[in-house]
Formats: structure tokens, C-alpha cells, sequence
């Protein structure tokens, strides 16, 4: 591959902004990555900025899952717990609360699998 801009010089890298090649005399290095010199600079840092965000976000959003996990295993298990201990004398009403706290643990285990994908 050769340069965008000197076609007769061979490419070191591409442009991270417009993806074109980029020989050494029209490159910057930009936070690592390469942009064509006083073209995209900003664009580039831009971006290298926004990914950086982006992975803290999906590190945050993976304990949001965790989080919920959580509290829907404790809230089903206590109402499973509570259905099982009243079915003698509840009867129809103890196999809702049975069916609500399996519900509430199908959910706990969706949202750790989902959470898991995050980390």
C-alpha cells in the first residue's frame, strides 16, 4: 500500500480517521494511533476518547447486571422458601408464590449470564 497523499511512498500505517494510507512524512501519532497530519488530528483524539469512555460504561453496565442478579436470587429464593413452607396450609395461593420466586430465579440467572458478557 502506498501513501493517499504521495502515491510514489510506501504507506507505514492508516489514518485511524479516514483509514487511508499514510506514509511517515503525512502521519501523527495521536494518543498511540495514527491520523493525517494537520487534517485529523482532533478527529482522532476524539475518537481514542470516546472508546475509552465507552469501555468504562460497559464496565459499569456489567455490575448493573451483577447487582440485579443479586437481588432477584435473594427476593425468588424467599419467595420459593416461603411457598414451599406454606404449601400445606396455602395451598393454591403458596404454588403462586412457588411459581413467582422460580420466575424471580430464572431472572437472576438471565441477568448473571448477561452480566458476565461485561466484565
Amino acid at each position: 500500500m502506498n501513501c493517499f497523499y504521495h502515491p510514489n511512498q510506501p504507506a507505514v500505517g492508516m489514518c485511524k480517521h479516514c483509514q487511508r494510507g499514510l506514509c511517515a512524512e503525512c502521519a501523527a501519532v495521536v494518543e498511540d494511533v495514527l491520523a493525517c497530519i494537520n487534517r485529523h488530528e482532533d478527529e482522532v483524539r476524539n475518537l481514542e476518547q470516546l472508546t475509552e469512555h465507552h469501555l468504562f460504561q460497559s464496565k459499569r453496565f456489567g455490575s448493573n447486571y451483577m447487582r440485579n442478579a443479586t437481588f432477584y436470587g435473594l427476593v425468588g429464593t424467599a419467595f420459593a422458601g416461603f411457598g414451599l413452607w406454606q404449601l400445606k396450609w396455602l395451598g393454591l395461593q403458596a404454588a403462586l408464590f412457588m411459581a413467582l420466586g422460580f420466575f424471580l430465579l430464572y431472572a437472576a440467572i438471565v441477568n448473571y449470564l448477561e452480566g458476565r458478557k461485561y466484565k
